[in-house]
């Protein structure tokens, strides 16, 4: 036998047709639209070599599950299950970098995106060579449908607001429903913030260059099934994404939201102290430090609500998360009397001695609350967060 001939490759027989579009879809409760979503998919799309990649965030209704027992009957359906972790940002990018496809989309599942002009986004990608083609509700042939007042009003700011980050005028910032090339794509997201419900605005913040884009008009839906997603959380996060891009990622947004709930509990720990001096008439020592715990107790709630949002704690993990946050605090508050004591010894007027000791505390505070408290699961997420990992570097805690 030939050993030249022994060694080489079999030929491949298994070559599998070019993908023409990759669609991913993040899930979260959103069993009772899979079905339905699929056949109109399906129906949408004759012609073309497409997957559909459902990205779940271990739905408790079973989402995941429903659609693995589509792709056991359909090739072109996936899902990615995550375990720990949370966010659309981080769904869409691990679904995006999961496929081969050179074009993918990003859609919702909750019916309310017109998938019938996924075609013609497709063609003006290709046909006029642009790096993103957007579904907007906001231009010619689109419409906001039955949207609410105040999600009316809530997009119509984050289209203002988007304007401080972005070097072009996009009509529907807000939106989750556009297509993308994987060049592009690869362009931008080693600078994604990779952290929220909305990635879009994140994506044009992150360009090196001008984005050449284009939009599709389509009329918003109603949800049929399922609840919205979008609350004033998201709201907030949108509002910290921009303030990032805006500093150009030199502050942690989540350091920010951290920060903002510390100032909400100064507040609280003088409304609490004040009730507890003139309106029970406690001692002053025993009403501070009742006090100092009331605010401290609300920071920790509104953090895990709002600025650990991905990460909120549960069942008995509240418990020690609480307590360990009590913990830090306290060692926060020695170190800022204790620095801003220092300083003010050493002449600095009392003013910077205050606020250079609450900056200590605030940095300790949110890096030993990031290790301890809400610490990263090893697989937490899958992009590290280079806005988050840039602080904990410098503080070396992680």
């Amino acid at each position: 036998m030939n050993p030249t001939t022994a060694s080489s490759p079999a030929p491949d027989t298994h070559t599998a047709c070019r993908l023409d579009l990759a669609l991913v879809i993040p899930t979260f409760n959103e069993r009772g639209n899979i079905a339905e979503l699929i056949r109109r998919l399906d129906l949408t799309l004759q012609g073309l070599h497409w997957e559909a990649i459902f990205v779940d965030d271990d739905s408790p209704d079973g989402t995941a599950d429903l659609v693995r027992s589509f792709a056991r009957r359909d090739t072109r359906i996936r899902v990615i299950q995550r375990i720990g972790r949370r966010g659309l940002a981080s769904a869409c990018t691990e679904g995006i970098l999961s496929s081969s496809a050179e074009v993918v989309g990003v859609m919702d599942a909750d019916l309310q995106h017109d998938e019938t002009i996924l075609p013609q986004m497709l063609d003006r990608l290709r046909r006029e060579v642009l790096d993103i083609v957007i579904g907007t509700r906001n231009a010619v042939g689109g419409s906001m449908g039955d949207f609410a007042s105040h999600r009316v009003l809530l997009s119509r700011l984050g289209h203002k607001l988007s304007r401080a980050v972005c070097s072009c005028d996009l009509s529907d910032p807000m939106s989750g429903y556009f297509l993308v090339t994987r060049s592009f794509f690869t362009e931008v997201v080693h600078n994604l913030q990779g952290t929220g419900f909305k990635i879009l605005v994140d994506i044009f913040a992150s360009s090196p260059r001008p984005v050449r884009f284009g939009e599709v008009g389509y009329c918003f839906r109603t949800r049929q099934h399922g609840a919205s997603k979008l609350d004033v959380n998201t709201g907030v996060e949108y509002l910290f994404l921009v303030l990032n891009k805006f500093l150009g990622a030199t502050i942690p947004a989540r350091f920010v939201m951290f920060s903002l709930v510390g100032a909400i509990g100064i507040a609280t720990h003088l409304l609490a102290l004040t009730t507890l001096l003139y309106g029970v008439h406690e001692n002053f020592f025993v009403a501070q430090a009742l006090a100092t715990y009331v605010a401290m107790t609300g920071n920790f709630f509104i953090n895990n609500m709002v600025t650990y949002r991905d990460r909120s704690l549960r069942g008995g993990r509240l418990v020690t998360g609480l307590a360990s946050f009590w913990i830090a605090c306290s060692f926060g508050a020695w170190a800022n009397v204790t620095f801003a004591h220092v300083l003010l010894v050493e002449g600095h007027p009392w003013y910077l001695a205050g606020l250079a000791g609450i900056i200590i505390s605030s940095v300790w505070n949110y890096s030993i609350s990031n290790l301890f408290t809400w610490q990263k699961k090893r697989d937490d997420s899958f992009v590290i967060e280079p806005i988050e990992a840039d602080l904990l570097q410098t503080d070396t805690l992680d």
